[in-house]
């Protein structure tokens, strides 16, 4: 099935739901005023259309391979990276003194969102390195900058983050990679890594690793980790100490080369130092950051490439005939209610979880370009407190969007032919890296919701009672979805309430019930003030925003009660589960 890239419904996210049009209207945004945004995203939907969408498949059945030490991406990748490289795509967000275009996070989510949509797979390369440009204008030195950064920018080369172990998965505590001073302002990095996306691959001449190893006089846990630079061809053009030792053979996301990666065979990796000793942590959670918001619109990115097959098939399927039906023969299955039911929870999903990315892309924004200090502050503590809430309430949606995909096809869909089952296999990895969805539950329950003593969420919070509001003051039509909406906000004040006088085990047994009880809350309000927006443009609201925000606020805010039941009361039945799980007491 063919895909089209969404701009015109983007666009309006960007500007009703996430704020562009406010920070137009501000001077925040000068780089994307008199249709610079429209131009741009136009041109970012073209080549997801006619560049990216064709290889999906062929990389899906034909993935990256490793042969004689060698990978090889999928057919036709070397060629999509190369007009990638032409479009300047690589350098959306990074600094014009770089070269990149410095324009706004906003405008990059939107552009992730179609080219995931595209091709999950191929965009996971950039992906990468636009973190690693991130880590290293943040923490790297001149002269790192320098030599490196150029190259990153323009897409000449392609970066990697090297975090995980084979004994240490999220535990970074564990980790035993070691660097050891070289005398001449270099390091000798020795270790294995494993899950590195594209590792290695043909798309570029040279790969840049921004590795986490310990210096030998390190402290223990991850008070001692450092973070290194260690490029597969060193300045000098030698080969550098680090190879590809074996590729995953994965659930999907076929075409992304996933290695196994060995450091130090034969005297060890040649590095540099990001940052200062034992802060690597801290270097790496800024690409990592950055990360997990791309990982999100991955999330986004395939349930809208889900819904657009599944609506695309109910329409030209027929089977049975439906109540409405007035013709001969059989109704498409479009005309089933069961169906409607599961096509309407797909893009209610997705545009929710789009509107939450988005506001994080502008919090951002707003936390980079702000002049005052104190406005700086609190997007920046909006950005924190939203960050794992879009990172794991969109890639959890991805998964439930792609199988109910799967479902609207019926059998069609179980097997490989209609490509729906890769929809799936491609998104169920998202909810796992850059941070499982469960440790961004308990980053957002344990760190964020303590910000400023409460106030971000409290400010949040405020800002849901402001769209409820004006729905409540919109007409007849809104009260239903206002009701609902308000009262999945009345839940989460509550269970916000409840978890921060709750012992650590009580909140960690409640965290993911909270954030997704949050995600309700907050991506019915955004698609909310989306509708409002679309009544106050054209009463007739052609793109049915009101129907699909009413459709979310009376069939999933709904959830938001027995959501807080579970935050409440459900933590004694996950700590006493001891028998039922057939496990001692006594932990060895």
């Amino acid at each position: 099935m063919t895909f089209r890239a969404p701009v015109d419904d983007l666009l309006f996210v960007m500007t009703h739901g996430a704020g562009l049009g406010k920070g137009l209207a501000e001077g925040l945004y000068p780089d994307l005023d008199d249709g610079m945004a429209a131009a741009l995203l136009g041109e970012a939907g073209k080549f997801a259309e006619s560049v990216l969408a064709p290889l999906n498949r062929g990389g899906d059945k034909e993935g990256a391979r490793l042969e004689n030490g060698v990978v090889m991406t999928s057919p036709g990748w070397i060629e999509a990276y190369g007009r990638w490289r032409e479009g300047g795509w690589n350098g959306v967000c990074a600094p014009v003194e770089h070269g990149g275009m410095g324009l706004p996070h906003l405008l990059q989510a939107a552009c992730l969102d179609m080219w995931n949509a595209a091709n999950m797979a191929f965009t996971l390369a950039p992906l990468l390195t636009f973190g690693a440009i991130d880590a290293l204008v943040e923490h790297g030195s001149p002269e790192l900058q320098e030599r490196w950064l150029g190259k990153l920018v323009s897409g000449e080369w392609t970066a990697t983050m090297n975090l995980t172990e084979p004994q240490a998965g999220s535990d970074l505590a564990a980790l035993r990679a070691r660097a050891e001073p070289a005398g001449d302002g270099t390091y000798r990095i020795f270790g294995q890594k494993i899950y590195i996306t594209y590792g290695d691959h043909d798309m570029t001449d040279n790969i840049v690793h921004l590795v986490l190893a310990r210096l030998p006089d390190a402290p223990a846990g991850t008070r001692g980790i450092s973070l290194f630079l260690a490029p597969k061809i060193l300045p000098d053009g030698a080969r550098n100490d680090l190879r590809c030792t074996a590729l995953e053979h994965k659930m999907g996301i076929h075409g992304s080369p996933t290695a196994s990666m060995s450091f130090g065979d034969h005297g060890g990796a040649v590095g540099w130092l990001v940052g200062e000793e034992n802060r690597g942590l801290a270097c790496m959670f800024t690409m990592m950051n950055a990360a997990r918001l791309a990982v999100a619109l991955q999330g986004v990115g395939i349930g809208e490439r889900a819904f657009q097959q599944a609506l695309a098939f109910a329409v030209e399927r027929k089977q049975g005939r439906s109540a409405r039906h007035r013709g001969a023969g059989m109704s498409p299955i479009v005309h089933h209610p069961d169906v409607r039911r599961m096509l309407m929870t797909m893009k209610a999903l997705t545009q929710a979880a789009r509107v939450i990315c988005y506001m994080t892309a502008e919090s951002l924004d707003r936390a980079h370009r702000l002049e005052d200090a104190q406005a700086r502050q609190a997007a920046s503590e909006r950005a924190g407190l939203l960050t794992p809430l879009a990172k794991a309430f969109a890639t959890d949606i991805g998964s439930e969007v792609a199988s109910l995909g799967v479902q609207v096809h019926g059998g069609m869909g179980y097997v490989e032919e209609t490509g729906a089952a890769q929809h799936l296999r491609d998104a169920r990895i998202a909810a796992i890296y850059e941070g499982t969805n469960g440790i961004q539950a308990m980053d957002l329950v344990t760190r964020k919701l303590g910000l400023s003593g409460g106030a971000a969420m409290r400010r949040e919070i405020a800002d849901m009672r402001g769209v409820i509001a004006a729905a409540r003051a919109a007409g007849a039509d809104f009260a239903p979805m206002a009701a609902r909406l308000g009262e999945a906000v009345d839940a989460l004040e509550r269970s916000v309430a409840v978890l921060g006088a709750a012992s650590p085990e009580a909140a960690g047994a409640g965290a993911t019930p909270f954030l997704r009880l949050f995600a309700l809350a907050r991506g019915g309000a955004g698609l909310a003030a989306l509708a409002l927006a679309a009544r106050q443009e054209d009463p007739a609201d052609p793109a049915g925003r009101v129907a699909l925000a009413q459709f979310f606020a009376q069939n999933l805010a709904p959830g938001s009660a027995a959501l807080e039941t579970a935050i409440v009361q459900g933590y004694e039945s996950v700590l006493n589960s001891d028998a039922a799980l057939g496990i001692s007491q006594t932990f060895p």
